[in-house]
């Protein structure tokens, strides 16, 4: 535990935050019609085409365009009002999923509008994700974070089930019905929630899209300590692999479409519970100490899996590894503090765009190699990798300062003590 005796903000004093409830209950309807879409679609892709390939193209629209917008787009969240952006993001997005009801669209153009809406997604993320710490004071923050976090894995599972099973009783053009209505509704939250606040750099005389994103690129990767935090949160990319192979999983074990929907629901379960409990009760030095630790130990769990458990083992080691995910909110936190508030957009959207690719790209290898060796061993050889890989940034980070102290709390936080220190990122997951 922290020593310190600082008191610390409560999850009620969080949604008492008239604008930070406009966000959540934004973020809730727009994630959540977001993949009720991408799975009612996926669905639809394959029942019309019976092609695996068509269905893994659509799939992937959750994935491939947020690459190219994170990196060429988030940087508007920096220019232009973040507000504004989010809100037109928004429209943009509805209006891209009505032209999907149309009558006699065919799937090809279903597929490139549904990688239009994701290719806007990454700026209005870059936004929420910036605009949340301005709404937040720095003693909020985490804690606000850590709900969101939470919040993104519970409508993972919701939205996912929630997409089949409309598909399976009322068909794919209720989903996306539903998912156009949620973008209206998330643009009117913002637009009368949150209050308008000017662009935090000037839009005049800046640099073009690709001078910003070379601009991100030197800050994000030119700092040692932010290119520790960035591969911290990319180890995403090697525990949450379960997640990806579920069902070949399952199906190594005797079950189907129930037993690998547990096993991703365990795996989201535990940090979902304890990721708001471990940023309410660690302090703020405490969780940075432990943040590369952790880290070793998200992945290290899945290692076990070589061991190939049933699946009431399995679906344990997958939520203990996940519990200790929380860190994430830790190393969040320290980059978004060390991010100049004029250039957090771009710096959200390349470790976010790094975030979903490296995920997307880390599915696909596990899914190959499913093919070949058991799904356990798989998972097994993806924590093990992911756990070397968290050594050498933990112990990297460990190095940066006695303590994981003096040069990390030189830049989160100037005018007090360490030990007086109050608490100090991520999107859609998608």
């Amino acid at each position: 535990m922290s020593s310190s005796t600082a008191r610390r903000p409560s999850f009620r004093e969080v949604f008492a935050h008239r604008e930070f409830r406009a966000i959540w209950v934004s973020y809730v309807l727009s994630m959540g019609g977001d993949r009720l879409a991408l799975v009612a679609l996926t669905l639809l892709v394959y029942a019309r085409s019976k092609s695996p390939l068509l269905a893994a193209i659509t799939f992937a629209a959750g994935f491939v365009p947020y690459l190219f917008g994170g990196m060429f787009l988030s940087g508007v969240a920096d220019r232009l009002p973040r507000r504004t952006v989010m809100v037109v993001c928004d429209l943009i997005r509805c209006v891209l999923v009505v032209a999907m009801l149309a009558p006699g669209v065919p799937l090809a153009a279903m597929i490139a509008l549904l990688y239009a809406v994701t290719l806007l997604q990454p700026p209005f993320d870059a936004s929420r994700s910036a605009i949340v710490r301005d709404v937040m004071g720095k003693d909020s923050y985490p804690l606000a974070m850590a709900i969101m976090s939470s919040t993104t894995r519970v409508v993972v599972v919701a939205g996912s089930a929630a997409g089949g099973l409309i598909l399976a009783l009322f068909g794919a053009r209720p989903a996306l019905g539903a998912d156009a209505a949620t973008f209206v509704a998330s643009a009117l939250l913002i637009q009368f929630g949150v209050h308008d606040r000017p662009a935090p750099a000037s839009s005049e005389g800046g640099p073009n899209p690709l001078g910003q994103l070379a601009d991100g690129v030197r800050l994000v990767f030119g700092d040692p300590a932010l290119r520790v935090l960035v591969g911290l949160g990319w180890l995403a990319a090697f525990y949450e692999v379960p997640e990806g192979i579920a069902g070949p999983y399952a199906g190594r074990l005797g079950g189907g479409a129930v037993a690998a929907g547990l096993l991703i629901a365990a795996s989201q379960l535990g940090a979902a519970v304890t990721t708001p409990l471990f940023m309410k009760k660690i302090g703020p030095l405490t969780r940075l100490r432990w943040m590369g630790p952790m880290a070793v130990l998200t992945c290290g769990i899945l290692a076990v899996t070589v061991l190939r458990p049933d699946l009431i083992v399995s679906m344990a080691l997958f939520a203990l590894s996940n519990s200790f995910a929380m860190y994430q909110i830790a190393a969040n936190t320290a980059f978004v503090e060390r991010i100049p508030n004029e250039k957090r957009g771009q710096a959200f959207g390349l470790a976010n765009a790094g975030l979903i690719v490296g995920q997307g790209a880390a599915f696909a290898v596990a899914g190959a190699a499913a093919e070949v060796v058991p799904p356990s061993t798989v998972v097994a050889l993806s924590g093990g990798i992911g756990a070397v890989i968290a050594c050498g940034l933990a112990v990297r980070w460990r190095g940066m300062s006695p303590a994981v102290g003096r040069h990390t709390a030189r830049h989160l936080g100037r005018e007090a003590s360490l030990t007086r220190q109050t608490p100090i990122h991520a999107a859609r997951s998608n």
